[in-house]
């Protein structure tokens, strides 16, 4: 309980900025928690469709693949279906390469969207922070100019302590939100890269069943 009440004292005596950090927090964390878990359900939807899909392409069998990814929602069936569509119809590896990249260039915003709100949570916590301590101060010292000389020293140390409340609660706030963004950053680097795995992977897969049938 003792830790419960410091904590209540050290928000009541920060002053009315410590609200807005506050409301930035909330912000920035449920932002967090729904990028989080969308990249993390995108993660094992796409996982689980390429376990089916790797051995089909390894096989050479693309029509049941094109069948396969044409049913399903995830972004690597995405990539590869556009793929998939253009096998058979083209010969050239590049054309199918564009095609694809063209996909990854509509699915990657989507992976990254809302996740720079993180980073922008973060800054206007630490700026909210440093400006609540400056119009404390300038309270403070406001307040000490009229006040008894000998009370003078007592009011300004006091004035200061709640004034550099906001700036620690601000730097609370905002280096957490920045070690998530830079979490949600490289969850979201990852899943781009086992797409790009995954479409290499495809292109290696057709360009060998090319070769085949032209040894043949």
């Amino acid at each position: 309980m003792d830790a419960f009440y410091s904590i209540v004292s050290f928000f009541s005596t920060g002053g009315l900025f410590m609200y807005p950090i506050l409301l930035v927090f909330a912000f920035g964390v449920a932002i967090a928690v729904e990028r989080f878990v969308t990249l993390s359900m995108v993660t094992n939807k796409n996982q689980a469709v390429w376990e089916k899909v790797q051995p089909l392409l390894d096989n050479g069998e693309f029509e049941e693949a094109r069948e396969m990814t044409s049913e399903d929602d995830s972004t690597i069936s995405q990539v590869l279906n556009m793929g998939l569509s253009l096998q058979g119809a083209v010969r050239r590896r590049e054309d199918i390469e564009i095609a694809m990249e063209e996909s990854m260039m509509e699915i990657v915003p989507r992976l990254e969207k809302r996740t720079p709100y993180v980073a922008l949570a973060s800054s206007i916590a630490t700026l909210l922070g440093l400006l609540g301590t400056i119009m404390g101060l300038i309270q403070a010292f406001t307040a000490v100019a009229n006040a008894n000389p000998a009370e003078k020293a007592d009011l300004l140390s006091a004035s200061i302590s709640v004034a550099m409340n906001t700036t620690a609660f601000g730097l609370m706030v905002a280096i957490p939100l920045l070690l998530v963004h830079a979490l949600l950053q490289t969850k979201t680097n990852q899943l781009v890269d086992s797409l790009e795995m995954a479409s290499v992977k495809f292109l290696n897969a057709v360009t060998e069943r090319q070769l085949q049938s032209a040894g043949a």
